[in-house]
């Protein structure tokens, strides 16, 4: 885990149902900095500004920072980051409890779901 990052993330497309793993650049980690940052960055190059929030072309980002899976305080924390329905523009909230770990811990910074699924889909990881 050098640099607090697993250098992975996962990215789900549910409308072809096909799953990959990115790899963030060295100058990305850098420069948005922890869930907040990645998140955002990750929001702006996937979506659409005219995309409808409810639709297969929004994305819906989990991101850890570098401190998550430590013992820090506050270290378990991640990020979800999406387009808001409420507002049309870009919204995030701060999560605790034990899924940042663990995420992190299973390998992966991150997990960006974008697409619609034909059916219902679940996802263990």
């Amino acid at each position: 885990m050098a640099g607090g990052y697993m250098n992975s993330i996962l990215k789900i497309d549910l409308t072809r149902m096909s799953i990959e793993t990115m790899t963030p650049s060295a100058s990305d980690l850098r420069a948005f900095i922890g869930g907040s940052g990645l998140g955002a960055r990750y929001l702006h190059e996937l979506t659409n500004p005219q995309e409808d929030a409810f639709s297969e072309g929004n994305a819906l980002i989990f991101m850890t920072g570098p401190l998550a899976g430590t013992k820090a305080f506050s270290g378990d924390r991640f990020e979800v980051v999406t387009k808001s329905p409420l507002t049309g523009i870009y919204a995030e909230a701060s999560c605790g409890g034990k899924f940042g770990g663990m995420l992190k811990k299973s390998g992966y910074d991150g997990v960006i779901i974008t697409g619609k699924a034909g059916r219902p889909v679940y996802l263990i990881i």
